[in-house]
């Protein structure tokens, strides 16, 4: 992780956003899910929403520099899976894996 990125997350901790989004399907519920936002939407869309607001998202009134590090922590929060798994398998015994990971 980037010091950019620890930033991001500083910021992103400090507004609990999670409160409102979700990464991996876990958090609140009243904002989409972020796991995938830049690589699904770019970075210039979460920056964009991050910086002013839309009617259901508050705006902050973070920084530039706050803006551009929380994208950059949604950047490498996007590098670490996929979410929902696009591939998956339910057990027998009711857990899931994706059909492409090792046993």
């Amino acid at each position: 992780m980037s010091d950019e990125s620890r930033r991001g997350q500083v910021v992103f901790q400090k507004y609990n956003c999670i409160a409102c989004h979700q990464f991996y399907g876990l958090g609140g519920y009243m904002g989409p899910d972020l796991t995938n936002v830049i690589s699904n939407r770019g970075p210039a869309y979460a920056g964009a929403f991050i910086s002013a607001g839309t009617a259901s998202m508050p705006n902050l009134g973070l920084s530039p520099d706050e803006v551009s590090d929380v994208v950059a922590y949604l950047g490498f929060v996007d590098t670490t899976g996929t979410y929902p798994p696009e591939n998956y398998e339910v057990t027998w015994f009711g857990t899931v894996r994706q059909e492409d990971d090792p046993q």
